[in-house]
Order: C-alpha cells, then structure tokens, then sequence
C-alpha cells in the first residue's frame, strides 16, 4: 500500500502531521471566523437577506471586518497560505460592500421650497420629552414619530399642536402607535397597512402637493424575518405608487444598506438623504453605543425632486434610537 496517499496532509505544502500544535488550532480558529463570515458576505453578494441569523448580521456588515482581520493574523501565525487568500478576498468584498449604496446627483429644475425634517423612534414613548425639546430647537417643518403609543401622542397634542396644527396617526399602544407631524396642511392616504402603524398624507408644501409617508416595519427577529421582508416590500409599494408626485419616505425602517429588501426600496428610485449629504453609515440604533458601535436603520428617503443638505444624528433621551434631521430643498423638476 501507498503509504503517502493515506497521509493526512494540510490544504497548503505543509503537512498537517508535521505542524506544531499551536499553528493547526491557529488555522482551525482561522477557519472558523472565515467561514462565519463567508456565510453572511455570500448572501450579500447573492442580493439576500437570506433566514436567521443572517440578516440580524447583516444589519451590522462593517464590523465584520475586525473577526476577517483576526482570522487573517491566525492565518499567517499558522502559515495557512490557502487561508490567507481567501481571507483577502473577504476583505475585498467587504471593502466592496461597505461603500455607500444608492444614487446621488442634483436635482433637475429650480427650487421651490425649503423644508426641514426630523424623524424619531421614541421606544414606547419613553423618549417624547425628549423629542419635544429637540423639536422646539431645531425647528423641522415635518416630524416622523415611531412607537408613540397613548401618552406619547396625548403629550404632543398637548405640546406641540399650537406649532403643529396638522398631524397624521395611527393610534396603538407600546410600539404600534405613529404620528405624522406638520406645519403644512395634510390631506389623509392610505398609508400601509402593518403591525405598527405607518400613516400617510399628502402636503401642501407652499402649493406643491409632497407625499408622506411613514415607514416602521417589524425587526428581523428570530422567527418574523419572513414578516419584517414582507412589510418593507409593502413600504416597497407604497414608494413606487405615485412616482409622478414627490415623495419623503421617513422613519425606523429597521433596515440598513446592507439588507436587499431596504435596497430594492432605493431602486424605486428614492434616494437616501443622509447618502446626499455624506452622513451615510452614520449609526442611528442602538444609541447607548452609538456613534462607536451601531447601524444606520433610521432614514429619510426623498425622490429625485429634492435636494439634501446638514443631515444630521440627534442624540435623545430615553429612547434607543438616536433621531435623523435634514433640511431638504424641493425642486420643480423643469
């Protein structure tokens, strides 16, 4: 018999026999961490979001560099040539996927209006107090509310209806409840019918007609990631209705850039505000390790009529979403 072909040898020229112990569980680790993460960039670069806990991941795809960059210095401690190469191109397609996704470009025509909007998550109402005080300082002419339930929304009836006489909501308790908030007058949509409200309105911006529309589907948690894909394709939808009216598609999408079903609402042709203005990747949720630690799933889509400038992160109170600001400019499209 043979005995060189029943030698168990290694993937590279060194045989796993003659490697010292310290090197075959430095590869074994290697191997591990790139496997991991070759899981979650295959379904990103499949354009999916693929069944828990990929999609959960994926919600945070940059920081997944730091295990890719670990597995790598196993990789060369242990000599694993083989490993090495396919750690380098790990970091090549996550250096691919961390570039900001979505169009960017100017306006057509010539600007009509001005208009600041300011969207927030409030969990469960804890963080109103919060949000009025912001709202009194920075002014926004439209304000998106998530998770407003009862006492939430009896507070900004009571506080805030003098500087904002027009609203939209949905009424719920715990994180069912949204408000739409404005200086213009509205008229009621449909909105999208889901789990948490998501109310919806057109505006008279200084005579041009702009749909609102609020976005809050459910998490990607384990079990409902069927349900959180549905409902944004839903928000998919409701985006690509009316292209012929200019549309402001604001809230906590519990999605980022790096998920294919909040891409595939970009390809309606919305663009991301933060995107425009160079505040993109900047993380919004969880806020108590945010800026450090985090990911961007609070967002203000526009169409291609505006354009977007000081996009901003606010940091509130008792809530774990950090707020979205930015002052947009509407243009005629002429």
């Amino acid at each position: 018999m043979d005995t060189a072909a029943a030698e168990w040898t290694a993937t590279d020229d060194e045989p796993e026999r003659r490697r010292p112990p310290g090197r075959r569980l430095g590869a074994w680790c290697a191997g591990l961490l790139l496997a991991g993460v070759s899981v979650v960039v295959g379904f990103r670069t499949a354009d999916s979001d693929g069944i828990t806990p990929v999609p959960q991941v994926l919600a945070f795809l940059p920081w997944l560099l730091a295990p890719t960059a670990l597995a790598l210095l196993f990789t060369l401690l242990s000599r694993w040539w083989l490993g090495t190469a396919w750690g380098v191109v790990l970091l090549g397609l996550l250096a691919w996927f961390i570039e900001p996704y979505g169009k960017t470009g100017d306006p057509a025509g010539r600007p009509v209006a001005e208009l600041r909007v300011l969207t927030s998550n409030v969990e469960f109402g804890q963080g109103t107090g919060s949000l009025v005080a912001a709202v009194r300082r920075e002014k926004p002419d439209l304000v998106f509310v998530q998770e407003c339930e009862y006492t939430c929304d009896a507070r900004l009836k009571r506080d805030l209806a003098r500087e904002y006489p027009h609203r939209r909501a949905v009424e719920g308790g715990g994180s069912e409840g949204s408000v739409i908030l404005s200086r213009y007058p509205l008229r009621p949509t449909d909105g999208v019918r889901a789990t948490m409200g998501m109310p919806g309105a057109i505006a008279d911006v200084d005579g041009h007609p702009v749909r609102l529309q609020l976005a809050h589907p459910m998490p990607p948690i384990p079990g409902q990631v069927g349900l959180w894909t549905r409902e944004l394709d839903a928000v998919r939808d409701a985006a690509a209705a009316d292209r012929g009216t200019p549309l402001v598609l604001a809230g906590d999408f519990n999605a980022s850039q790096d998920h294919a079903a909040f891409r595939r609402i970009l390809d309606t042709g919305l663009y991301d505000a933060a995107r425009l203005d160079g505040a993109d990747r900047t993380a919004t949720w969880p806020a108590s390790t945010a800026p450090t630690f985090g990911t961007q799933i609070d967002h203000v889509l526009v169409s291609e009529e505006f354009a977007a400038d000081r996009t901003r992160v606010l940091d509130l109170a008792d809530t774990d979403h950090r707020a979205v600001i930015t002052d947009l400019t509407l243009h005629d499209g002429r």
